[in-house]
């Protein structure tokens, strides 16, 4: 399919989308869904269904809007009001960007200057509606087929969004040969690998993706201004050990790590290979963080337990897995707590969104009986654990413990200068 996008049914939409999204793209289905009140939960759900089904709706049609409430009620964590227009399957919403994080993206293809970019494996349309809101042109693709009726409608609005079902592999071998009339004029590329098997299981590595890490390197030459989407997990250097030079980009939301991006060409910023964005706090109070490593001191770190200062941070898993906890510690006038752990010790109370600062109460040696007999001794009924550097099942720790008492705590359980240890904390709450 390779249509403008418009509303439900537009482009052929309806005889190719999948069964259970086909109800909704006809104006009665359309109409009953817009006309739904907010998803009231499963138990009221059924109640709902059964009083639209006493009423004469067809009930493939009820089940099919009262699917899509609910994904839309799931939807808002994502993309806040704009998922009441939009339709979802259930694969392609926990897989879609959040709305704030592609809107980061768009933005280094428009200060790239492109002006029309290849949004490849599309899914429900997250990243080409914040390409599009930015006046770009978008090309998305997708093979499967209920995505792409999706993305379809979900892209409505931009009359210079087309939307494409093919799948991606085909497609590649087009970008910049100048081969296919549909992709002329493309001078961005932004591709979002599936990570999952046809069985559902996690794909860790990239060459195992689709596309694979290889195809995306040949369209990164050919298409300088190219993006993709990748696993928290992926190695630091993955991009200089294949040879290429690029940024890669590990973005958290609230502390959550949700991805991470690699940059090549003009949307890399020069000199930068590895950098975390930081998005944390509500619509009206949110911080956007950008750090990178460029000219940063490897950091120093404690010589011994007793080093260890009146606050411990603990530092954002962008800033841990983009390899920047030197930033932290430069910020706050400290160290770490062990060479190889993203631990951050100081006697300064510096509030950052890079890391969460605790109170350091009380440090010992890692031991169960003494660290029972310590947390009842101090009342203490409950706790947070935090663990890096350190073999303990949380769960089974907290077992062995057998707490009781009204106080609560934080217990971070590491190395400090190589010798396993207890911190017993407190959160900060900054004013």
């Amino acid at each position: 399919m390779d249509g403008n996008s418009g509303g439900p049914g537009a482009s052929g939409a309806g005889g190719t989308a999948a069964a259970s999204i086909a109800p909704l793209l006809a104006p009665d289905g359309w109409a009953l869904l817009e006309a739904l009140p907010p998803y009231p939960g499963p138990d009221a759900a059924l109640g709902l269904g059964a009083r639209l089904r006493a009423e004469g709706a067809d009930p493939a049609l009820v089940a099919a809007a009262l699917t899509q409430s609910r994904l839309r009620a799931r939807a808002a964590a994502k993309f806040g009001p704009f998922a009441d227009g939009m339709l979802f399957t259930a694969e392609g919403l926990e897989q879609a960007t959040r709305l704030e994080v592609a809107a980061h993206h768009a933005r280094r293809f428009r200060d790239a200057g492109c002006t029309r970019v290849a949004d490849l494996g599309c899914g429900i349309g997250g990243d080409a509606m914040a390409l599009a809101s930015l006046g770009l042109e978008v090309l998305a693709v997708d093979r499967d087929e209920a995505a792409a009726a999706v993305a379809t409608v979900n892209l409505r609005h931009w009359p210079e969004v087309r939307v494409r079902r093919a799948d991606v592999l085909d497609v590649l071998p087009h970008l910049g040969a100048g081969t296919d009339p549909g992709l002329a004029g493309v001078d961005g590329a932004w591709l979002d690998p599936a990570r999952r098997t046809a069985s559902g299981r996690r794909v860790l590595d990239p060459e195992r993706a689709s596309p694979p890490w290889s195809a995306v390197l040949d369209v990164a030459a050919r298409v300088p201004a190219t993006g993709v989407k990748l696993a928290p997990g992926i190695p630091r250097d993955l991009a200089a050990a294949s040879g290429r030079s690029a940024e890669v980009q590990w973005v958290s939301v609230d502390g959550d790590v949700v991805e991470a991006g690699c940059w090549f060409g003009p949307l890399a910023r020069p000199g930068v290979a590895a950098s975390a964005l930081v998005l944390r706090g509500g619509p009206g109070g949110r911080t956007t963080t950008v750090v990178d490593g460029t000219g940063m001191e490897p950091p120093a770190a404690i010589a011994a337990p007793d080093g260890v200062g009146a606050y411990l941070y603990d530092p954002d898993g962008a800033v841990v897995r983009s390899g920047l906890v030197g930033r932290v510690a430069e910020l706050v006038g400290g160290v770490l707590v062990d060479p190889t752990i993203a631990y951050v010790t100081s006697s300064r109370l510096v509030e950052t969104p890079l890391a969460r600062a605790l109170a350091v109460e009380e440090v010992w040696p890692f031991g169960l009986k003494a660290l029972r007999t310590r947390l009842r001794d101090r009342g203490v009924g409950a706790v947070e654990v935090l663990k890096r550097g350190s073999a303990v099942d949380v769960e089974q720790l907290r077992r062995s413990l057998r707490l009781e008492g009204p106080r609560s705590a934080t217990l971070v359980l590491t190395r400090l200068a190589g010798q396993q240890h207890v911190l017993l904390c407190r959160p900060v709450v900054h004013g």
